[in-house]
């Protein structure tokens, strides 16, 4: 969800052992009753707060569990924070219980033990994931996920565009080179290490790369990394002049740059769930001939999770949290576009014929794409592909 921190120390264990591991569910939901769980989840958009705060209010209720948003601008702080705490020593009674985490955050954690579990197996829920078919809840940016962060919602790029002023959307990335440069200040994208427009750079740097299969892998050398982003940096140099604000500033957000769509400054915008113009037609964020396109060679998707650190206070509070977040009904209330629009990690075959109900009653709209219209899933790069490159576009367009 965002740049990871540079992790280092020692020790490299996947992660660290449940304290209770012999413990039945029945008796993880009694010790976790009472307890305080504070969940470090990205805060910019106030429809995703308004379902963190409302899945709070309902374990609340339903397991006597107090849950507090941490919002946070950037996974990393929260990682940061946790390798502080290892350095202090600080193994037990660790100030944060969940994170909304995936991609290179999750795999610098991984790495460093910094993570409790495995643990998502020993939710029930979890037996409702879709994992054959939505392989991506099982691996997060190629890191085999081996149990340490539970899925709660899937992603994909895609675009957003005004039909009331665009006629023909680019539909690769060679076209929208073409497309801005004929319309000059239309389009931006966020500064990395906003978690979209680092997309974008990955989803450039996959359609331009000599050898896109050789993203699938740890960065081998600088050499290797070098002749691997060379064209990226050629199509960013000849993008940006043509950019809103002829590519000298950036949003600093997703949601920044959703708000110029919105006013008219720009006429496409990059989102990462499909529903979002639907969503914010909804939500009267976005006018209402705002329309989504995804390019003709694919789009890059993931799966985002909830893991919970190695030094957590209220594990068992976390979790029961992440069990309810895969339930149906959390699940239904998620994709639902009048609430956030996010899609499922659910296999709605498995659902009972009341739990596929809730799925079938969720309102539709036309600026939703079915999901055979959504195009090929192009696979993550492996995060150290994209640690590198936010770090070298900060030095050649972060001013």
């Amino acid at each position: 969800m965002a740049t990871a921190v540079a992790v280092a120390m020692a020790g490299t264990a996947a992660g660290t052992p449940a304290a209770a591991a012999g413990d039945s569910w029945e008796d993880i939901v009694a010790k976790a009753r009472g307890q305080i769980v504070y969940w470090n989840a990205w805060g910019g958009d106030e429809r995703i707060n308004a379902y963190i705060a409302w899945a709070g209010r309902r374990v609340a209720e339903d397991y006597g569990i107090t849950v507090r948003h941490v919002k946070l601008s950037d996974t990393a702080e929260a990682v940061a924070r946790v390798v502080a705490e290892k350095a202090a020593g600080r193994d037990t009674g660790g100030s944060i219980d969940l994170i909304w985490i995936n991609g290179e955050n999750f795999a610098a954690m991984k790495k460093n033990g910094l993570l409790f579990g495995p643990f998502v197996e020993r939710l029930p829920n979890f037996r409702l994931v879709d994992t054959v078919n939505k392989p991506t809840t099982l691996i997060d940016f190629t890191v085999p996920v081996d149990g340490l962060e539970a899925p709660w919602g899937m992603a994909k790029i895609n675009f957003i565009y005004d039909r009331a002023r665009v006629t023909a959307p680019p539909r690769s990335m060679a076209a929208f080179l073409d497309w801005a440069a004929a319309h000059p200040g239309r389009f931006t994208y966020p500064a990395p290490p906003d978690f979209i427009g680092s997309t974008f750079l990955k989803q450039v740097l996959i359609e331009t790369t000599p050898d896109p299969a050789l993203l699938q892998a740890p960065v081998p050398d600088d050499a290797a990394f070098a002749r691997a982003t060379t064209p990226l940096w050629d199509y960013l140099d000849a993008l940006h002049p043509h950019l809103w604000r002829g590519g000298k500033t950036f949003p600093r957000t997703g949601t920044a740059q959703l708000q110029l769509l919105d006013d008219g400054e720009i006429d496409i915008a990059i989102s990462f769930y499909p529903s979002d113009a639907a969503s914010l037609i909804q939500h009267g964020r976005l006018p209402k001939t705002a329309r989504v396109f995804v390019l003709d060679g694919g789009t890059i998707g993931n799966t985002h999770f909830v893991a919970i650190p190695y030094n957590a206070r209220s594990k068992e509070g976390a979790m029961v949290l992440a069990n309810f977040l895969m339930s149906p009904e959390a699940q239904a209330r998620k994709q639902n576009l009048e609430v956030w629009g996010d899609q499922t990690v659910l296999d709605i075959a498995r659902l009972s014929p009341a739990e596929r109900a809730l799925f079938e009653a969720l309102p539709d709209h036309p600026a939703l794409l079915p999901p055979e219209a959504l195009g090929p899933t192009l696979l993550e790069p492996h995060p150290s592909w994209m640690t590198r490159i936010e770090r070298a576009w900060q030095r050649r367009y972060g001013g």
